[in-house]
Protein backbone atom coordinates (compact mmCIF):
# COMPACT_ATOMS: atom_id res chain seq x y z
CA UNK A 1 0.00 0.00 0.00
CA UNK A 2 1.26 3.63 -1.05
CA UNK A 3 1.12 6.29 1.91
CA UNK A 4 1.25 9.41 0.85
CA UNK A 5 2.59 11.81 3.72
CA UNK A 6 -0.10 14.43 3.61
CA UNK A 7 -2.72 11.40 4.26
CA UNK A 8 -1.90 10.70 8.10
CA UNK A 9 -4.83 9.25 9.70
CA UNK A 10 -6.47 11.01 12.31
CA UNK A 11 -4.74 10.20 15.51
CA UNK A 12 -6.40 12.07 18.82
CA UNK A 13 -5.53 11.65 22.43
CA UNK A 14 -8.81 10.13 22.63
CA UNK A 15 -8.78 7.78 19.90
CA UNK A 16 -7.91 4.66 21.86
CA UNK A 17 -10.69 5.87 24.95
CA UNK A 18 -12.93 6.36 21.72
CA UNK A 19 -12.05 2.97 20.60
CA UNK A 20 -12.79 1.47 24.07
CA UNK A 21 -16.44 2.91 24.13
CA UNK A 22 -17.04 1.19 20.51
CA UNK A 23 -15.98 -1.74 21.30
CA UNK A 24 -17.75 -1.71 24.82
CA UNK A 25 -21.00 -0.79 23.27
CA UNK A 26 -20.88 -3.79 21.02
CA UNK A 27 -20.18 -6.67 22.93
CA UNK A 28 -22.41 -9.18 21.83
CA UNK A 29 -24.24 -10.14 24.94
CA UNK A 30 -25.86 -7.31 25.02
CA UNK A 31 -27.43 -8.25 21.41
CA UNK A 32 -26.95 -12.37 22.19
CA UNK A 33 -28.75 -12.20 25.61
CA UNK A 34 -29.94 -9.04 26.86
CA UNK A 35 -32.59 -8.52 24.56
CA UNK A 36 -30.68 -5.36 22.57
CA UNK A 37 -31.98 -5.37 18.97
CA UNK A 38 -28.92 -5.93 16.74
CA UNK A 39 -30.23 -2.86 14.47
CA UNK A 40 -29.40 1.16 14.12
CA UNK A 41 -31.28 2.07 17.31
CA UNK A 42 -29.21 -0.79 19.21
CA UNK A 43 -26.33 -0.02 18.64
CA UNK A 44 -27.28 3.73 19.01
CA UNK A 45 -28.48 3.21 22.43
CA UNK A 46 -25.41 1.18 23.66
CA UNK A 47 -23.23 3.78 22.58
CA UNK A 48 -25.01 6.04 24.13
CA UNK A 49 -24.73 4.55 27.62
CA UNK A 50 -21.41 3.78 27.67
CA UNK A 51 -20.47 7.34 26.48
CA UNK A 52 -22.52 8.65 28.55
CA UNK A 53 -20.75 6.61 31.63
CA UNK A 54 -17.04 7.59 30.24
CA UNK A 55 -17.81 11.66 30.08
CA UNK A 56 -19.44 11.57 33.29
CA UNK A 57 -15.94 9.84 34.82
CA UNK A 58 -14.00 12.67 32.64
CA UNK A 59 -15.96 15.53 34.42
CA UNK A 60 -15.83 14.12 37.50
CA UNK A 61 -11.75 13.86 37.03
CA UNK A 62 -11.90 17.65 36.57
CA UNK A 63 -9.14 19.77 33.87
CA UNK A 64 -7.69 18.75 31.71
CA UNK A 65 -10.34 15.90 31.63
CA UNK A 66 -13.41 18.07 30.75
CA UNK A 67 -11.63 19.55 27.82
CA UNK A 68 -11.05 16.27 26.36
CA UNK A 69 -14.66 15.55 26.86
CA UNK A 70 -15.79 17.41 24.01
CA UNK A 71 -12.75 15.78 22.02
CA UNK A 72 -15.03 12.98 22.56
CA UNK A 73 -18.11 14.09 21.61
CA UNK A 74 -16.88 15.80 18.21
CA UNK A 75 -15.19 12.25 17.51
CA UNK A 76 -18.49 10.22 18.47
CA UNK A 77 -20.59 13.05 16.30
CA UNK A 78 -17.66 12.93 13.21
CA UNK A 79 -18.07 9.40 13.38
CA UNK A 80 -21.77 8.74 12.97
CA UNK A 81 -21.56 11.50 10.20
CA UNK A 82 -19.20 8.99 8.47
CA UNK A 83 -21.42 6.31 9.16
CA UNK A 84 -24.27 7.76 7.68
CA UNK A 85 -22.26 8.60 4.16
CA UNK A 86 -21.33 5.41 4.01
CA UNK A 87 -24.32 3.72 4.75
CA UNK A 88 -25.41 6.44 1.98
CA UNK A 89 -27.44 8.89 3.00
CA UNK A 90 -27.02 12.04 0.70
CA UNK A 91 -24.83 14.88 1.64
CA UNK A 92 -27.95 16.86 2.08
CA UNK A 93 -29.52 14.63 4.54
CA UNK A 94 -26.76 14.09 6.90
CA UNK A 95 -26.59 17.42 8.52
CA UNK A 96 -30.43 16.86 9.71
CA UNK A 97 -29.59 13.61 10.49
CA UNK A 98 -26.83 13.99 13.01
CA UNK A 99 -28.77 17.40 14.46
CA UNK A 100 -31.42 14.44 15.38
CA UNK A 101 -28.92 12.21 16.53
CA UNK A 102 -27.58 14.70 18.63
CA UNK A 103 -31.19 15.62 20.06
CA UNK A 104 -31.35 11.89 20.99
CA UNK A 105 -28.05 11.41 22.43
CA UNK A 106 -28.47 14.50 24.77
CA UNK A 107 -31.49 13.42 25.77
CA UNK A 108 -31.08 10.04 26.45
CA UNK A 109 -27.54 10.94 28.02
CA UNK A 110 -29.43 13.05 30.14
CA UNK A 111 -31.80 10.40 31.44
CA UNK A 112 -29.51 7.83 32.09
CA UNK A 113 -27.07 10.17 34.31
CA UNK A 114 -30.19 11.07 36.02
CA UNK A 115 -30.50 7.50 36.53
CA UNK A 116 -27.77 6.19 37.44
CA UNK A 117 -27.98 8.83 40.32
CA UNK A 118 -31.52 7.57 41.26
CA UNK A 119 -30.62 4.25 41.28
CA UNK A 120 -31.51 1.23 40.45
CA UNK A 121 -35.33 1.13 39.57
CA UNK A 122 -34.86 4.83 37.70
CA UNK A 123 -31.99 2.73 35.38
CA UNK A 124 -34.20 0.07 35.40
CA UNK A 125 -36.86 2.56 33.25
CA UNK A 126 -35.03 4.52 31.46
CA UNK A 127 -33.16 0.80 30.11
CA UNK A 128 -36.66 -0.70 29.51
CA UNK A 129 -38.25 2.62 27.72
CA UNK A 130 -34.43 3.69 25.57
CA UNK A 131 -32.20 0.42 25.20
CA UNK A 132 -34.76 -2.08 25.29
CA UNK A 133 -37.42 0.28 23.19
CA UNK A 134 -40.42 -0.38 25.22
CA UNK A 135 -40.18 -3.96 24.76
CA UNK A 136 -39.94 -5.25 28.31
CA UNK A 137 -41.30 -3.52 31.49
CA UNK A 138 -38.76 -2.47 34.26
CA UNK A 139 -38.71 -5.61 36.29
CA UNK A 140 -37.61 -7.64 33.02
CA UNK A 141 -34.53 -5.69 31.89
CA UNK A 142 -31.83 -8.38 31.97
CA UNK A 143 -29.95 -8.99 34.98
CA UNK A 144 -26.49 -9.19 32.69
CA UNK A 145 -27.30 -5.78 31.52
CA UNK A 146 -27.18 -4.20 34.84
CA UNK A 147 -24.48 -6.50 35.69
CA UNK A 148 -22.84 -4.73 32.73
CA UNK A 149 -23.04 -1.17 33.22
CA UNK A 150 -22.42 -1.94 36.80
CA UNK A 151 -18.97 -3.10 36.09
CA UNK A 152 -18.05 -0.22 33.31
CA UNK A 153 -19.03 2.13 36.18
CA UNK A 154 -16.32 0.40 38.88
CA UNK A 155 -13.69 0.44 36.02
CA UNK A 156 -14.38 3.96 35.59
CA UNK A 157 -14.69 5.00 39.03
CA UNK A 158 -11.19 3.53 39.24
CA UNK A 159 -9.83 5.12 36.68
CA UNK A 160 -7.69 7.95 36.09
CA UNK A 161 -7.16 10.08 33.26
CA UNK A 162 -4.07 8.39 32.10
CA UNK A 163 -5.84 4.70 31.85
CA UNK A 164 -8.78 6.05 30.38
CA UNK A 165 -6.46 7.17 27.94
CA UNK A 166 -4.88 3.66 27.05
CA UNK A 167 -8.17 2.34 25.64
CA UNK A 168 -8.61 -0.59 28.13
CA UNK A 169 -11.18 0.65 31.37
CA UNK A 170 -13.78 -1.01 29.87
CA UNK A 171 -12.93 -4.13 28.69
CA UNK A 172 -10.85 -4.43 31.80
CA UNK A 173 -7.75 -5.82 29.94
Amino acid sequence: MIRLPFFKPRETPIAALYGDIVAASRAPDAFLHFGVTDDFEGRFERLVIVATLVLRRLRALGGEAESLAQLLVDRLFDDLDDGLRRAGVSDLAVGKRVKKLAQGFYGRAEAYTAALEAGEGALREVLARNLLSGRVVPADVHPGLLAEIGAWQRRLDGADLAALLAGTTLSGD
